[in-house]
Formats: structure tokens, C-alpha cells, sequence
């Protein structure tokens, strides 16, 4: 379910950045739309004093003052025959060149705008003249203004782009560096109780260091199994899950110091689910593990089976420190830890575990600071009519 928020909250992120963008050009778009019609009302208007000229000898000074407006557009004015009678902010030297130049830029014009008419009063039927005007500079710029806008967004979506492969090359990184420093962590605890027994067999004589020493090598052999499949797809076969959650609380309970009491509530029956069962037997132990190291050496850890009609559930439940509200998410980031001598790696691995390879749910069920955590994980049963 969190997973599920968090996915949409990533899309609500992509959904209001893509509105605000549309929002953006929609508004350039009615900008723009409003200066060209702001600027075909001048050129009407200043068609509209020509005619008035035209027809008229004398013209008051309000029409005057129009015709004497230089305005910002290139003008062309041509009659009947297309000929141009005159023209404004074109930039051409009747002296020096040549009048075809022009009539190119009257070409040009033309594809910009439509012409203004005009008409003399006595003569409605025929066109006398016509105002050939193109968009102002600012206007010209305005055009380019949506594009300029998606290139500034390409080039910062590239750059996150780069900031986030950046990242997430140097997450790989720790994660490398952890998952060596997690194999010899995990080979240093039957390595360490290897060496234990055998200063026993030596004191003592005795057969019994020969059978855990037996024990702590199928460890480690099963310790090379597990970071075998980590990068790869494993198998999953069908396995009683009571059993190996049995096996391996028994076995770090054996080599756990005897200020943790264990507790555990197992049902009396077989629980058959698909499982690889090196992978879930590490994914228990970094969970109980990490109880212990919360509780520092000395406290309760509880373990709880549960089982459901499609699915099971173990809750781990820890007297600990607690884990604070914000941080039952991020704790299962690779690289995350609040240990002082943590790689923070653990509940990653216990994660990917569950959720990618078993397709189950892993989570901090609960927790309250200075008095525990309890962790869940769920597992689905193998579907009726499946072999």
C-alpha cells in the first residue's frame, strides 16, 4: 500500500510539472493571439485615416495624428495593381537599392498577415488599396517563446537526468561496498564460532565441538549459496515454512548471548509455500539481528506465525529502541542504517528478498521509541489447483 502511494505521489509530481507547463504555453498562446489582434486593430485604424485622406481634402487633427504614427509593424501600401505607393519601418534605401529588394520583402509580408482594404466611399464595390503589414519584433519573439521554454525543460529534465544516474551509480557503489563488508560480516559469526568450538575440543577432548563445528561449515557453505542467488532469479520450490523458521531461530538462539530471551509461537503443522529457503532462512536472520542490535545485547525477542487462508504472516517483535514514524520506510534503503558500525544492508537485501523474489510485503508493522518494533512479513500460499 505504501509502495502504492508512493508510486502515485511520483506521478502527481509528473502530472502537476506537465500542467504547469501546459498551463504556460496555454497562456503565451492567448498572449500572443491577443498582441496580433492588438495589432491588426492599429493597422484598421490606420487604414481607416487613409481613407479618410483619401476622400477628403481636409482632415481633422485626430486623423492626423494616426497617419503620422510610425507604430512598430513593417507597412506596405500598394493600389490596384499591386504597385507600392508607399511603406514604413521597412528597412530599404530607395537611393542606393535596388526596388526589387522590396517587393521580396512584400512577398514576405504578405504570408504574415492579412491585407487591410481600402475602399474609397463612392466606389464600395471596387478595392482601391491595400495595407500590407508584418508582426512586430516582439511579436517575432513571442513565437519562439514556447520553444525556448521546452529546450530550458529539456536541459533541466537532462540534468536531473545526469544528477539521478550520478546517484544512483554511486547507491550501486555502497551497495557493493556494503555487500562485501555484509559477506564477512556474515562469515565472521561461524567463523568465530568455529574457532570457539575447536578451543573446546582442545581443552576438553570431547565429541560435541565436532558437531557444531559441522554445523558452523554447512553455514558458511549456505552463506556462499545465498549471495550466489542474490543477483539472479532463484528458484523457488515448495517448503515448509514453519520448519525452516524453526531451524533458523534455534540456530541463532544457540549463538546468541543468554541475556535475549527468545519467544516464539510456531503452529504444530507443516506449512507448505513456494520459497527459496537459504534466502528466507537470511531474510529472518537480518530481521532478528536486527532486533537484537536494537535491544543491544540484552532484552525479549517474540516471533509469531500466523497463518490465513491465503497467506501466512511473521511478526517479529523486538524490546528495543524503537524506529521513528518517518524512518519505516527509508530503513529499507540500500545504505541507510542508524548504527554507528552499520553498513545498512540488511533490511535491503531482506526486502528485495521478500517483495521481488517471494512477491510478498515486508514492513514495520508498528513501533514506539524506548519500547520495541515489531517487523512483518507476509507470503502468499501457493494457489489451489497449482502442483
Amino acid at each position: 500500500m505504501l509502495a502504492f502511494i508512493k508510486k502515485n505521489k511520483n506521478n502527481s509530481w509528473l502530472l502537476g510539472a506537465f500542467l504547469i507547463v501546459a498551463l504556460i504555453l496555454w497562456n503565451t498562446h492567448i498572449l500572443f493571439q491577443n498582441l496580433k489582434k492588438e495589432e491588426r486593430a492599429k493597422m484598421q485604424l490606420w487604414g481607416m485615416a487613409q481613407q479618410e485622406l483619401i476622400e477628403n481634402s481636409t482632415v481633422n487633427n485626430l486623423t492626423f495624428q494616426v497617419l503620422q504614427q510610425t507604430w512598430i509593424n513593417p507597412m506596405i501600401q500598394v493600389d490596384e495593381q499591386e504597385k507600392i505607393i508607399g511603406y514604413k519601418n521597412i528597412d530599404w534605401d530607395p537611393e542606393s537599392e535596388d526596388s526589387l529588394l522590396i517587393y521580396q520583402q512584400l512577398e514576405n509580408i504578405k504570408k504574415e498577415n492579412q491585407p487591410i482594404l481600402i475602399r474609397y466611399q463612392d466606389s464600395l464595390s471596387n478595392i482601391n488599396q491595400k495595407l500590407y503589414y508584418g508582426d512586430s519584433i516582439l511579436l517575432k519573439k513571442l513565437q519562439y517563446y514556447p520553444l525556448a521554454l521546452m529546450l530550458i525543460i529539456f536541459l533541466f529534465g537532462a540534468v536531473l537526468y545526469f544528477v539521478f544516474k550520478t546517484s544512483q551509480i554511486s547507491e550501486q557503489n555502497r551497495l557493493w561496498v556494503g555487500m562485501a563488508k555484509e559477506t564477512a560480516h556474515q562469515i565472521g559469526t561461524p567463523l568465530s564460532s568455529m574457532i570457539g568450538w575447536i578451543t573446546l575440543l582442545k581443552e576438553k577432548g570431547t565429541s560435541e565441538p565436532l558437531v557444531e563445528i559441522e554445523k558452523d561449515i554447512e553455514r558458511l557453505q549456505v552463506i556462499t549459496d545465498r549471495f550466489s542467488k542474490v543477483g539472479s532469479l532463484p528458484e523457488l520450490e515448495l517448503a515448509d515454512v514453519v520448519g525452516e523458521t524453526r531451524k533458523t531461530l534455534q540456530y541463532l538462539e544457540k549463538r546468541s548471548s543468554k541475556l535475549i530471551h527468545f519467544k516464539s509461537q510456531l503452529p504444530k503443522n507443516k506449512i507448505l509455500l513456494p520459497l527459496n529457503t537459504q534466502l528466507f532462512s537470511w531474510t529472518l536472520e537480518n530481521l532478528i539481528k536486527n532486533g537484537i542490535d536494537a535491544m543491544k545485547g540484552k532484552g525479549t525477542l517474540t516471533l509469531h506465525l500466523y497463518e490465513q487462508a491465503h497467506s501466512i504472516s511473521i511478526e517479529i517483535n523486538d524490546t528495543g529502541s524503537g524506529i521513528k514514524k518517518e524512518l519505516y520506510q527509508k530503513i529499507f534503503g540500500p545504505g541507510f542504517t542508524t548504527k554507528k558500525r552499520g553498513w545498512g544492508l540488511g533490511l535491503s537485501l531482506a526486502k528485495r528478498i521478500i517483495t521481488d523474489y517471494h512477491k510478498g510485503k515486508i514492513s514495520v508493522k508498528n513501533s514506539e521509541l524506548g519500547k520495541g518494533t515489531t517487523f512483518e512479513m507476509i507470503l502468499k500460499k501457493r494457489p489451489k489447483g497449482n502442483p
